[in-house]
């Protein structure tokens, strides 16, 4: 069985701020623990993942990630370790909270991981149903998108369609549970980790984005016949997408 994405973060040098920046743009609800320096997300987009907006440890780089739920999280560094990838964070729990780890696959992309919690309601990571723009879509890349395939697809089980253009191979990963994604090549050669939200105008969005302090890095782009995507740094660094999907 295929193990799901479930949980995205956005991870700055400001997390109260960043959560701010994000509640405002897409009317996600945060909640922000000052002690953690980090806020739950509950997008309230009735689709999708939840996920934390948060401060990084001793100043790091800012990121943005997603998390696989898997049964065990030591098992999984280890089947992770024997297909390339590498262990950053090994598992920690938060008593009642999450159990989770981290890694960085072959290309270099670091994703995070989440174990089961004794007692912690299923339903409790589901967006509630509102005006929230949904997280709904997650993408790995790297310089070798057919050999990043075959990693998830052995640590994972992702079953993965390809396709392939001139210039950009991607292989679309279509979920049962959490949310779709992709695996893809990148054109500098470098690992990229996206996320991305679904909204009804990017223009507009991006606008908006704009105005509260972030930097369109990708103007609206058709990459399907019925999709169109774009990215932005946010205030704090953080690169983050949306997309539109015609039905």
């Amino acid at each position: 069985m295929a193990q799901p994405v479930v949980h995205f973060e956005i991870m700055g040098t400001n997390g109260e701020e960043l959560a701010k920046f994000y509640a405002q743009l897409f009317g996600w609800k945060t909640n922000f623990v000052p002690e953690m320096k980090y806020a739950t997300v509950d997008t309230n987009g009735g689709d999708g993942i939840n996920g934390g907006v948060g401060t990084t440890m001793g100043g790091g780089a800012p990121y943005v990630t997603f998390y696989v739920s898997v049964d065990d999280l030591q098992k999984s560094l280890d089947v992770i370790e024997q297909n390339g990838g590498k262990t950053v964070a090994p598992p920690m729990v938060i008593p009642n909270i999450v159990a989770f780890a981290q890694f960085s696959d072959p290309a270099g992309n670091v994703v995070g991981m989440v174990g089961p919690i004794p007692g912690m309601p299923e339903e409790a990571g589901k967006p509630t149903t509102g005006n929230g723009a949904a997280v709904s879509w997650f993408e790995a890349l790297g310089p070798d998108a057919d050999a990043l395939a075959d990693f998830y697809s052995n640590v994972f089980g992702w079953e993965t369609h390809r396709s392939e253009s001139p210039d950009f191979i991607y292989h679309e990963i279509h979920a049962e549970d959490g949310i779709s994604g992709g695996i893809g090549s990148t054109m500098d050669g470098l690992p990229h980790v996206n996320v991305y939200a679904a909204v009804s105008d990017l223009a507009t969005t991006l606008e908006k984005a704009n105005k509260l302090g972030a930097k369109t890095l990708m103007p609206p782009t058709k990459v399907g016949e019925d999709t169109e995507i774009a990215l932005f740094a946010d205030p704090q660094g953080c690169v983050f997408g949306m997309y539109k999907h015609e039905h």
